[in-house]
């Protein structure tokens, strides 16, 4: 193409040019594109396909056909798709490296990034094991849409917790987007509890017992947030790096501790296991729906954590709420057109008497995100920006949810 408009056009496309200038500002508009569209596919499978799996049946171990019903071993699955983003991380330490040996800068100026002491990610990977469990048990019982829409408390815990650990101050704007957000969030639980519980197959205790789940696990990856930022963010470590040696630690913590320990614990799974890792293969190997499932929410959490910490740089709060929420409108969307045209066993259905009543929690949840994170500026509210000394006040009213983009 560049030939092309050399020769026909006459045009120069040296690389000080202003040709050459505007062509690598479309180039890189286009690679931005293509991530963040990455971002919205993969984060909305690794949702799907979780949901997916829970709603599937197979033979297990001992030959009775059942639901998927292992939580855990989803998170182990989460977390090797966390460990793959070691692969990438790797990747640019070796871009760097042969950058240094040239002569050349890396394309973001940095040098080779260093490997983090190992120690520093155990605590955030417990959190993170806890986090991505009692959110999987939460998935269960509530449908897809309502799950995705729930984790918006993260907003709430995040604020209060980065007021009491990080000392950070928060402005009325701030409170008041975490208000609209609980309004939302009731709207949304409610929406879900009223409902037709047949649609979900779960009781309406069940689905109770689920929305409770999800918050707590909310409470949990807040905490996650505040312990990264005390901890890791001191050593500089490269997200990517972060998300990876997580994942790494959170095999071997699954594999050997968490795994075995809730085999042997008392409970209604196969062999009175409260978790039967055994049982969950098996499902897999006799049903190769669950393993495709499996596969696929196991690449969509590598492949979504890479998207969107490699276009965070690029990214404003505008486009991370825009992300969020077209995530979550494609997640219901998706889960409806699949529950109407394609299998009624998988998806879910519209619910014509509470179905707008999730509708209008999700449009709170909307609103309580763009107030928190000050994409409007209402002049009667206070916010960072009626602050005498704006720029240097800002800076440490930053949300904490600012530049997160974690998948679980």
């Amino acid at each position: 193409m560049l030939l092309h408009l050399y020769h026909n056009y006459n045009l120069d496309i040296t690389p000080n040019s202003p040709c050459a200038y505007y062509l690598d500002m479309a180039n890189f508009k286009i690679y931005t594109l293509i991530l963040v569209a990455g971002m919205l596919i993969t984060g909305s499978l690794n949702t799907l396909t979780k949901k997916a799996q829970n709603q599937s049946t197979a033979k297990g171990i001992y030959g009775h056909e059942h639901s998927f019903n292992h939580p855990w071993f989803q998170t182990l699955l989460m977390f090797y798709g966390e460990t793959l983003c070691l692969l990438g991380y790797e990747w640019q330490r070796r871009k760097a490296r042969k950058a240094a040996e040239n002569g050349q800068i890396n394309d973001d100026g940095a040098d080779i990034p260093e490997r983090s002491p190992s120690a520093i990610f155990i605590i955030p990977t417990i959190c993170d094991l806890i986090g991505t469990t009692l959110s999987g048990i939460g998935l269960l019982y509530v449908p897809a849409s309502v799950w995705q829409m729930l984790r918006g408390a993260i907003i709430i815990f995040a604020g209060i917790l980065s007021v009491i650990f990080l000392k950070r101050k928060l402005y009325p704007v701030h409170w008041l987007g975490m208000g609209v957000t609980m309004c939302g969030l009731a709207m949304v639980g409610l929406s879900s509890v009223l409902g037709d519980s047949r649609t979900n197959g779960a009781t309406h205790g069940q689905m109770v017992m689920g929305i409770i789940l999800i918050l707590s696990s909310q409470l949990v990856s807040a905490s996650q947030m505040i312990v990264e930022e005390v901890f890791i963010k001191k050593q500089n470590a490269p997200p990517i790096e972060v998300v990876g040696m997580e994942g790494c630690f959170g095999v071997i913590i699954m594999s050997v501790i968490v795994l075995p320990i809730c085999y042997f614990i008392p409970g209604n799974g196969p062999h009175d296991s409260y978790e039967n890792s055994l049982d969950a293969i098996a499902m897999m190997y006799s049903n190769p729906r669950i393993f495709g499932f499996g596969l696929a929410y196991l690449l969509s959490i590598a492949f979504y954590n890479y998207f969107g910490l490699s276009v965070t740089k690029s990214l404003t709060a505008v486009h991370r709420t825009l992300i969020d929420a077209c995530r979550t409108i494609l997640v219901w969307a998706i889960d409806l057109l699949i529950h109407y045209t394609i299998d009624s066993t998988y998806g879910e259905g519209f619910d014509n008497t509470y179905g707008y009543l999730q509708l209008g929690g999700f449009l709170l949840l909307l609103c309580g995100t763009v107030l928190y994170n000050e994409l409007i500026y209402i002049k009667c509210i206070g916010s960072p920006r009626d602050a005498a000394n704006f720029d240097a006040s800002f800076e440490g009213s930053q949300p904490l949810l600012d530049g997160s983009l974690r998948a679980n």
